[in-house]
């Protein structure tokens, strides 16, 4: 006879014990079970979400937009462009989930809406202002010109490409005026780097910087200053035809201008006057070999 294990014997008798509780209980212990079960009122059901017709869609879209619910709006035309991919339909959903994204000050997501509305649709009539609000989105985020200002080049490449893409357009007038605002702000930055390397006595890096300013961004107000610079800094180099040569552009072109009286100045405390070299840099960017000036084209 195997020898008993007493624990062992007990373990078992429960367990054939439980098992034919369970069995008598049937339904009752089933029950008793989903009482204790914090989930057992809960029972999955297959729901069937119907379809909203489009039109209405974007009828709700619109009317968020009226109360200036963006984020809102974004979401139902984002729900239109989902549930009717490749419709008409869609292609105005992604447009106005820009302008929502837009008006909501959500830029960021503009800018990519705005993007996926020119890949999918570059022909339409719409493409110009889709292209309008990609470039405004960037330009809306320009920082002040302390900062770094990559968001100012993004948005003068998008409202370049507005305007050679879509001359004709309604927004092409508004976007050159911001594209003169925009060149002024990057050489507004230039002129700041160049005299912080100015006053640091770093002559060959400020007239880079001044340099940029006179090539780039002849049409902006910060040209007059950049010419003036650049005399002060060829003088401390002892480069005395550039830094009079400087003196005489900007006299010729800006005749007027205070900064034109300190170049001047400057000159006549070294012993020279302003003296224009036409083989200069300087000379050759005003006279059209770097970047055409209009007024030696109209001259020709």
């Amino acid at each position: 006879m195997p020898f008993a294990h007493p624990l062992r014997d007990a373990k078992v008798t429960v367990l054939r014990t439980v098992l034919l509780a369970a069995c008598g209980l049937g339904l009752a212990g089933c029950d008793a079970i989903d009482s204790i079960n914090p989930f057992a009122s809960e029972k999955y059901k297959t729901e069937v979400v119907p379809d909203v017709p489009p039109n209405k869609l974007y009828s709700q879209g619109l009317a968020k937009l009226e109360d200036r619910d963006y984020e809102g709006a974004t979401k139902k035309f984002d729900d239109l462009d989902k549930q009717y991919a490749y419709s008409d339909w869609s292609r105005k959903a992604v447009l106005m989930t820009a302008y929502s994204n837009y008006e909501g000050g959500r830029y960021e997501d503009a800018i990519t809406a705005s993007k996926r509305y020119l890949q999918r649709h570059p022909g339409s009539k719409d493409a110009a202002y889709a292209q309008y609000l990609l470039a405004m989105s960037h330009y809306k985020q320009i920082p002040d010109v302390t900062r770094d200002q990559d968001r100012s080049e993004k948005a003068l490449v998008a409202l370049t490409e507005l305007v050679q893409k879509y001359p004709t357009s309604e927004y092409a007038a508004d976007a050159k005026a911001k594209i003169q605002i925009t060149r002024d702000q990057l050489a507004g930055k230039e002129m700041e780097i160049g005299r912080y390397y100015l006053e640091r006595r770093n002559f060959p890096a400020a007239i880079n910087r001044f340099r940029d300013v006179v090539s780039k961004y002849q049409t902006t107000r910060h040209v007059e200053e950049a010419l003036e610079r650049l005399a002060e800094a060829y003088m401390a180099l002892g480069i005395a035809g550039e830094a009079q040569t400087a003196a005489a552009v900007l006299g010729h072109n800006f005749p007027d201008s205070p900064w034109y009286k300190d170049a001047y100045n400057l000159l006549q405390s070294g012993g020279l006057q302003p003296r224009e070299e036409k083989a200069s840099w300087i000379s050759k960017a005003f006279r059209g070999v770097i970047g055409m000036d209009t007024r030696t084209a109209e001259a020709q």
